[in-house]
């Protein structure tokens, strides 16, 4: 292409305009089949059982062991018919106000174009907001703590069931639970494509399982059925008053999973989500905690295992084998969430780039991170080990799933009064209602921090600081990197008076910036001499939205001279994939062969030697973690035989 015509001084040319994006091409991978807004029929039906594996999981184990915690010696609640019918009422009237009031029927319907999930919801808060950035961020690291307990509580609650079986069969529990862990963390690699065909199934078996036992009981004792009236909840904290406070954080782990109802929307759609609550999970489980209840005033001694011992003697094995695959199955849904965790913070630049695999080639989504995958297999296996049994992993559990809840309430207070325009009278008295009921589940569960509940708050704490630090320390390269950036009028007069030979093909220049000239660039030239025929200028943004339409995935400015800037856009679910991009520029645009392109990378090495305001401590540990971050080449996807690095050095 022909540079343009000069300006009348004799200065640098201007640019034209940008030339509109390019139509679709079949050169990039498949985009996302997004799920129908509105399902019908089998349709519906398919998306609803397949929500029940995924979505529900968490939440539909907790039978297994919220029911029998509310009665651990320690909050002194005898199993008597007041106290079971109260803390029957309490758990019936969380999962009714917060799973169906707040995450069915309000959260649900804030959707970030079809993604939900605390960061979806973080990327609608308005930016300048910091204290709520960092809220929303320390909330997707206790989701991080979450993704490690829920395995490890899940499979521990379900492998309590030998010792209902047979009480020889105590010394077994751990180790069983660790076999089942370490089985289920190094499958991952090989994808939940074909397992999760039979999520769904497992979990309908699962709920329809707890339903039948449960209604068993409960037709024995109808009686139980009055618990369903909020003042038995009221009377438990008249009569007990600290102790039914306190009993709050073994009544919060009936709702534990309920974040997942909103991070998974982007999979199902609210419909399908909505339709599997209504007619499996929530009377399945108020069916289960009811018989339990049943069983519990009849039989007092139940409260050993109320769930295992509700079955019939011949029923256990079985039972245990069911509960033991609901189990994985609850725990393969937190881990594909922390994988999926893991891709947005890299994208939304709050965490290095780490090694992304995807698992299908025709289902979006799928995918599997090798890193957070080990950091969750260890996490998990020290916890069973360290804490043993469920029980006391359910001090651990409380603080990270009630903490996460109210930091979602709050954004969802900031969305719904800034996006939608309710008044603040609707949108304060639902906040305050939920903010309400969580924080005081957050402050029954504050005792249990030195019993357990440190953990998460350990996890959550190292992770928060890792994504801030390196949030900090990129902003601090860019700036960097960016005052040693020049204009592009300086740049072409430079090359106009030095005129390098321009040799054959194309060369890709990956930059940061949309405007200026890229350092790596200058690098090259300063020590090359030369320059190709064709330049591209390739800078790769992230969107705080789920993905970016095809349509607007990129755009071409010609420069002139055989220069061109090209600015491709990738929403926060997606992965940037440079081969595929620089195929569709050659399409339509470029004259190059895609496979006759080289690809210039700067390789910075961080030294914390600069003038910056960041600590000494967290200088190192930004240098750290960008000598550990995956290559630019494996992470877009860059031909590997076609790139070449040029270092250079940048003090922080």
């Amino acid at each position: 292409m022909e540079r343009p015509p000069e300006a009348a001084d004799g200065g640098p040319p201007e640019p034209p305009a940008p030339t509109p994006p390019p139509p679709p091409s079949t050169a990039r991978i498949s985009p996302k089949r997004h799920v129908d807004t509105v399902p019908e029929g089998r349709r519906l039906l398919r998306l609803s059982l397949i929500a029940l594996g995924v979505v529900y999981g968490d939440i539909g184990t907790s039978p297994l062991y919220a029911f029998r915690e509310a009665f651990n010696p320690e909050y002194g609640l005898p199993p008597t018919r007041a106290v079971v019918y109260g803390v029957l009422s309490l758990m019936v009237w969380s999962l009714i106000l917060v799973v169906t009031v707040k995450y069915i029927a309000l959260v649900l319907r804030a959707d970030n174009r079809g993604e939900g999930g605390i960061l979806a919801l973080l990327a609608l808060v308005p930016r300048n907001r910091a204290v709520l950035v960092m809220l929303g961020l320390f909330g997707a690291a206790l989701l991080y703590g979450d993704g490690i307990i829920t395995p490890a509580i899940s499979v521990l609650g379900a492998a309590e069931g030998l010792e209902v079986v047979a009480p020889a069969f105590h010394p077994y529990v751990v180790p069983f639970a660790l076999v089942v862990l370490l089985a289920l963390f190094l499958v991952q690699k090989r994808g939940t494509a074909g397992v999760g065909r039979v999520f769904g199934p497992i979990v309908l078996l699962w709920f329809v399982t707890i339903a039948t036992l449960g209604a068993v009981e409960i037709l024995r004792h109808p009686g139980v059925l009055v618990a369903f009236n909020p003042w038995y909840g009221a009377r438990l904290f008249w009569a007990h008053g600290t102790a039914a406070f306190f009993v709050l954080g073994a009544v919060v782990l009936t709702v534990t999973g309920a974040e997942a109802l909103y991070a998974d929307m982007g999979h199902f759609g609210r419909r399908p989500i909505r339709v599997a609550w209504f007619a499996a999970v929530l009377p399945a489980l108020l069916l289960n905690y009811f018989g339990q209840g049943a069983l519990l005033v009849n039989e007092p001694a139940a409260v050993a295992n109320p769930f295992y011992l509700l079955a019939p003697r011949w029923f256990l094995y079985p039972l245990l084998a069911i509960a033991t695959l609901a189990a994985i199955v609850a725990s393969q849904a937190l881990i594909s969430g922390a994988f999926s965790l893991a891709q947005q913070t890299i994208q939304l630049g709050f965490s290095p780039r780490l090694t992304i695999i995807h698992t299908s080639r025709s289902e979006y989504g799928q995918i599997y991170i090798p890193e957070v995958n080990v950091a969750l297999m260890v996490g998990c296996l020290l916890l069973v080990v360290g804490f043993r049994t469920s029980s006391a992993l359910g001090a651990a559990y409380g603080i990270a799933v009630t903490a996460t809840m109210a930091i979602t309430t709050a954004l969802f207070y900031v969305v719904a009064r800034h996006r939608w325009h309710w008044s603040f009278a609707r949108a304060g008295s639902l906040a305050a209602l939920f903010l309400t009921i969580e924080l005081a589940f957050l402050g029954a569960n504050v005792v249990k921090v030195a019993h357990g509940g440190w953990v998460p708050l350990v996890i959550a704490g190292g992770v928060f600081l890792l994504m801030t630090t390196w949030r900090r320390g990129t902003r601090f390269v860019v700036r960097i990197v960016s005052g040693r950036s020049v204009p592009l009028d300086r740049f072409f007069t430079e090359v106009a008076v030095r005129k390098p030979p321009r040799v054959p093909g194309t060369a890709v220049f990956l930059t940061a910036h949309t405007d200026g000239t890229p350092e790596i660039l200058r690098h090259h030239l300063r020590h090359n001499k030369v320059l190709h025929e064709e330049v591209v200028f390739l800078s790769l943004t992230a969107d705080e939205i789920p993905e970016v339409p095809e349509r607007e995935r990129f755009t071409i400015k010609p420069l002139g001279d055989g220069f061109y800037r090209v600015i491709a856009r990738y929403g926060f679910m997606e992965t940037p994939d440079v081969r595929a991009l620089i195929a569709r520029c050659c399409t339509d645009t470029l004259r190059a062969d895609p496979d006759d392109i080289s690809y210039y990378l700067g390789r910075p090495q961080v030294l914390p030697t600069g003038p910056s305001q960041m600590a000494k401590w967290r200088k190192l540990l930004f240098a750290f973690m960008a000598r550990n971050a995956r290559s630019a080449t494996q992470f877009f996807n860059i031909p590997r035989d076609r790139v070449v690095e040029l270092g250079m050095q940048i003090e922080v």
